[in-house]
C-alpha cells in the first residue's frame, strides 16, 4: 500500500504538487469514487486508478535513454552545478539514478533508471557490457593505435584495459568500443598514444543507440529495447568478452 499522492507521481501524472491540485480537483477517482485525500491509500496491483477517466498504469521499474548534455554532472544532486537529474521531474530525482557517469564535458547516452538489479549488471565488470564514444582529438591518431587497442593499454592502473575496439573515422576522429568503465578511461587510453581527446559523445551501450534523441531531452525505452538491454546483461555475465 502506498499513498495515492506517491503512486500518481510515480505514474508521471505530475508533480506531487500537481498530483495534489488534480485530487482537490476531483479529477482523481479510486474505484469509482472520487478521491479527496492525497494520503489516502491505495493498492497499486487491486484499486481502479483513474486520472481524467483514463486508468493510471503503475510501473514498479521505469527506464529514460537520456541525452546529457555538455556542462551538467552526472549525479543526482550538487551543490555547486546542475545535475542530469534537474532535466527530470522533482519527483523522479529520490528514487531514480543514472547508471554509471559521464564527465562533465562529455555528451552523449545515459540510462535513467530506479532498477537497482539492472544497474548493477550494466556496471559490472563480470558483465562487460559495451559502451561506444565517438572521440575527437588534438592530432593525428597514430596508425597502430586500433591493434594497441585490441591488445589493452597501460593507463597506469594495476591492469592493462581490457580488448577494445577502435574504428579511425579520419585523422582526430574516431569511434571506440571498450567493455568496462574506468576512471577518465577513454581519454586516459587515447593519452597513452600521444593524443588529447577534445570532444567526447557516448552513443550506445549494449545494443541501444543514442540515435536522432536531441540534446538535453530524454524518453522511455521501447519494451523491445528493454528486453534486449537485459538480454545483453545477462549474456554477458557467462561470456567472457
Amino acid at each position: 500500500m502506498i499513498r495515492l499522492d506517491k503512486f500518481l507521481a510515480d505514474s508521471g501524472v505530475g508533480t506531487r504538487t500537481d498530483v495534489k491540485k488534480r485530487i482537490r480537483e476531483g479529477r482523481i477517482t479510486v474505484n469509482d469514487a472520487v478521491a479527496k485525500k492525497p494520503d489516502l491509500k491505495v493498492d497499486p496491483e487491486q484499486d481502479q486508478i483513474l486520472f481524467d477517466h483514463r486508468p493510471v498504469i503503475y510501473e514498479k521499474y521505469s527506464y529514460y535513454l537520456f541525452h546529457k548534455p555538455e556542462g551538467c554532472v552526472t549525479a543526482r544532486c550538487d551543490r555547486l552545478n546542475r545535475t542530469v537529474m534537474d532535466f527530470f521531474p522533482e519527483s523522479m530525482r529520490k528514487e531514480f539514478a543514472p547508471v554509471g557517469r559521464l564527465d562533465k564535458d562529455t555528451e552523449g547516452f545515459l540510462l535513467i533508471t530506479n532498477d537497482g538489479e539492472l544497474t548493477h549488471r550494466l556496471l559490472s565488470p563480470a558483465y562487460h557490457v559495451k559502451k561506444t564514444y565517438f572521440v575527437q582529438v588534438d592530432q593525428k591518431i597514430p596508425d597502430t593505435t586500433a591493434g594497441q587497442f585490441a591488445e589493452g593499454v597501460d593507463i597506469g592502473d594495476e591492469k592493462r584495459t581490457l580488448p577494445a575496439d577502435l574504428k579511425i573515422l579520419g585523422d582526430r576522429e574516431a569511434e571506440l568500443t571498450i567493455s568496462e568503465g574506468r576512471f577518465h578511461q577513454v581519454k586516459r587510453m587515447f593519452a597513452s598514444v600521444g593524443c588529447k581527446v577534445t570532444y567526447l559523445k557516448r552513443i550506445s551501450m549494449g545494443t541501444l543507440t543514442l540515435g536522432t534523441l536531441e540534446k538535453a531531452t530524454y524518453r522511455k525505452l521501447t519494451e523491445q529495447e528493454l528486453a534486449s538491454l537485459k538480454k545483453e546483461a545477462e549474456n554477458k555475465q557467462s561470456s567472457g568478452v
